[in-house]
């Protein structure tokens, strides 16, 4: 016997049977839920039509070996067979109850009897011999497990399987072709799991595997009414969606939103009483159970129109509307004749014209609003008592009045304080001007760099409207800051040359980058950083604070970050173990939305040209920053690519329309962010990886990914994490943008939109630049060969043929 407190837990512990009370319910129901799964989540209910009040409910197994629920004096059978004696329950690793006598083959098991959840092993389908059905049905609502309106179950017809709400059919699978079904295209990913169709003349079912028995993954029908893929991800500790279908469920359903609704998938909630309207169940509404629909406030008159003590109702006009569903037609050519039609009638809930005459008795379901610009938008004329439009009139002009007081408010706000920001600009300005200190310490107080100084003149401009505006360190504020550029403040190295940690007086930490007299990066270079960085404005993007170019220095200023640059932690195995999953993902994100704003939101379109694992540094919470934009070009509105005969960057990271042409683009960053995914999925080099039959990392991916062994390119410190999904998705996209042939790369916005709709299908990767050992130069067009240029001489190789 299993009493209320008690559970059964199956064998290798991936399921746990006991009493449960649903949502914030107070009522009882036995379920089976994932017992490893922080989060209960419950994959069948032995009671859904009944849930239990009493205080000690029990679990049992009666004399003729029935499983039932005692209740007080009630007894509520979970199975009604006669099984006879010695019958012994057992919850399986799959989740499956099973009943059988002793030692015997299954005499019941919950899998034939499932709720809401399809899980692996289950089937979906019929027995063409004994009828049996195995189909599943939603909860209710979130606090009620009862057999909610949607059903998914297999067409007997077409074999496939379909949705239905209540007796009507809202969508269906489209025909199996051997791999998956036709209006879901995502089964075609079946690295993770094997999904199976079986006919015979007995019967007819669907099911699906795990090619990976860890991966906890289960399928549901929803209170919402659509199918849902999950997968559990231990690193997130959260479901994640692997597909869904379908898509657009809302307002393609049939009655969604129930009688005398508007559907939007645009807005939230995506239904909307119509005007003069209430919802029939406010509590159903609040969960966002939409079919009861609503029901009028105000009664409609519909008396004899030739009394004179009655007002007549009257016609609310909705425009942009989709027409509800089942018009009576009537062949009249006056809208006057079809308003009065539809008047008199007492029926009549609603009248359109369009040619002919369209009226709609009785209740008006799937009318949808569309956009202003939707060309198939209609209207409708819909009828409400005359109250309701009178009190429609009488509360319009208090709020276009009050409208109106507040954008009055608000404009002499707004210019009340665009001119309090300019008086105290024009006053910040001449403060600094007379100011006889250049910045000590505190770059709030310092003056502005400007182009003149830039360029190494030793006045202030005074056009300040080409101020670069960015504070101005002076050198010996710079030493004090590092110690006197002390080696033990000493963060790194690279071509450019070092970079030393330091702080200010007001206890700033910072990182102070001093351009080597070597370094190809000279005063262009500095004035680039220094332009480009004062402008931008993103959470991806370092923020320079300042400058110093006295006593031939050339020092750049930014914040510091306390884990240093990507590569110091990835491509270090005593360190990478820091990157899991979640970090690794967090970090890919972030840098393709720092690229996606220098692409795209920036005032002026920015190609970084030298995108790279040591250029993206890490804050205190291993959020990525994009730095060095000494390389980077602007390009104005119009413009989209260039050429050059000066080539720079890091060779690895470079597209090859780049490396060999001089000609970059927004999609030669989008090559290098490729590699950089690559590197980080992998914990790999891209140039200092080495294989037999591949040039490179890409080339190896390439290789992987061609033999359906992609998931092998995972750093070996992410074992044990359950996301082998979505690093494939991650390895499709970065595999996309270092195809050879830019046009073929995705932009940035595509890249962000392809982490971010995880629904989306990825189109298949073309063959990769760089993936196999071949000629770098056609010998015939080497006198036109741009020059190739680094401007962080260690960290690029000249590619010459050999």
């Amino acid at each position: 016997m299993l009493r209320q407190t008690d559970t059964i837990i199956s064998a290798g512990g991936n399921f746990e049977l006991g009493f449960f009370s649903p949502g914030n319910s107070t009522r009882y129901c036995v379920g089976i839920w994932y017992k490893k799964i922080s989060e209960q989540t419950v994959v069948w209910v032995a009671n859904r039509d009944y849930t239990i009040t009493g205080s000690s409910p029990s679990l049992t197994i009666n004399d003729n070996g029935n499983l039932v629920i005692l209740d007080g004096r009630v007894t509520y059978m979970v199975t009604n067979i006669s099984l006879g004696q010695n019958v012994s329950a057992t919850l399986l690793d799959s989740g499956n109850l099973i009943l059988r006598n002793g030692n015997s083959n299954i005499l019941w098991q919950s899998f034939d009897y499932p709720s809401d959840h399809f899980l692996p092993g289950m089937k979906i389908g019929y027995n063409r011999k004994t009828g049996e059905v195995w189909s599943f049905t939603s909860w209710k609502n979130a606090e009620d497990p009862g057999l909610g309106p949607v059903s998914l179950k297999m067409d007997p017809e077409t074999n496939q399987f379909v949705i239905m709400w209540d007796s009507q059919m809202v969508w269906s699978s489209g025909v199996w072709n051997g791999h998956a079904f036709s209006s879901v295209p995502e089964m075609r990913l079946n690295y993770i799991y094997n999904y199976s169709y079986f006919e015979d003349m007995s019967e007819a079912y669907f099911t699906y595997s795990l090619y990976n028995n860890s991966i906890i993954s289960r399928l549901l029908i929803d209170v919402s009414g659509n199918i849902k893929h999950l997968m559990w991800l231990e690193g997130l500790q959260s479901w994640n969606l692997f597909w869904s279908q379908p898509r657009n469920f809302g307002c393609d359903y049939y009655s969604y939103c129930g009688s005398f609704s508007s559907c939007n998938n645009q807005t939230t909630p995506t239904c909307q009483c119509l005007y003069g309207f209430r919802p029939n169940s406010t509590g159903d509404w609040m969960m966002n159970q939409f079919r009861d629909g609503c029901v009028r406030r105000t009664p409609l008159q519909c008396v004899d129109l030739t009394s004179v003590n009655s007002e007549k109702d009257k016609f609310l006009k909705m425009a942009n509307v989709k027409f509800p569903q089942s018009p009576q037609i009537l062949e009249t050519q006056s809208i006057e004749t079809c308003k009065m039609t539809c008047l008199n009638k007492c029926s009549c809930n609603a009248y359109a014209h369009n040619g002919s005459c369209l009226m709609w008795d009785g209740i008006l379901l799937n009318l949808q609003q569309l956009s202003k610009m939707d060309p198939d938008g209609r209207t409708l004329y819909l009828k409400l008592a005359a109250s309701e439009l009178q009190n429609s009139r009488e509360s319009k002009m208090p709020r276009r009045v009050i409208g109106m007081v507040v954008a009055a408010v608000l404009v002499l706000l707004l210019a009340s304080y665009i001119c309090y920001r300019r008086m105290k600009r024009v006053q910040d300005r001449e403060e600094m001007i007379t100011s006889q200190d250049i910045l000590l310490y505190e770059f709030g107080m310092g003056s502005k760099a400007t182009e003149n100084e830039l360029h190494g003149g030793n006045t202030v401009r005074k056009d300040k409207n080409k101020d670069a505006w960015l504070p101005l360190f002076s050198f010996p504020s710079v030493s004090a800051a590092t110690n006197h550029f002390s080696t033990q403040n000493k963060l790194g190295e690279g071509g450019f040359g070092p970079v030393y940690k330091g702080e200010l007086f007001n206890g700033q930490e910072i990182a102070v980058k001093r351009l080597s007299r070597r370094s190809g990066q000279g005063l262009e270079e500095l004035k680039n950083e220094t332009v480009l960085l004062a402008e931008l404005q993103h959470r991806n993007l370092v923020r320079l604070l300042g400058c110093c170019i006295e006593q031939g220095e050339k020092i750049l200023i930014y914040e510091y970050m306390p884990n240093k640059s990507l590569d110091s932690i990835l491509f270090d195995p005593n360190k990478r173990g820091q990157l899991d999953w979640a970090k690794r993902v967090s970090i890919i994100e972030g840098i393709a939305q720092g690229l996606l704003y220098l692409h795209e939101y920036s005032r002026l379109r920015i190609i970084h040209r030298d995108l790279k694992a040591s250029n993206i540094l890490l804050d205190d919470n291993m959020n990525p920053k994009i730095s060095d934009f000494g390389m980077a070009r602007m390009f104005g509105g119009n413009e989209s690519y260039a050429n050059t005969n000066r080539i720079v960057g890091t060779y690895g990271y470079m597209s090859p329309e780049y490396a060999l042409e001089g000609l970059f683009s927004a999609k030669s960053d989008v090559f290098s962010f490729g590699v950089l995914m690559l590197e980080i999925l992998s914990g790999k080099k891209n140039t200092g990886f080495y294989n037999s039959d591949t040039l490179n990392l890409i080339g190896h991916a390439w290789e992987l990914w061609k033999r359906d062994m992609a998931v092998n390119l995972m750093d070996p410190m992410l074992e044990g994490q359950s996301f082998q999904y979505m690093l494939l998705r991650y390895i499709n996209v970065g595999l996309l943008c270092v195809e050879e042939i830019a046009a073929d790369r995705p932009t940035m916005s595509e890249v962000v939109s392809m982490f971010t709709n995880e629904l989306a299908i990825l189109p298949s990767p073309k063959h990769p630049a760089f993936s196999t050992v071949r000629s770098m130069e056609n010998p015939c067009s080497s006198m036109s060969r741009p020059e190739i240029y680094s401007a962080n001489g260690l960290s690029i190789s000249v590619m010459e043929a050999r």
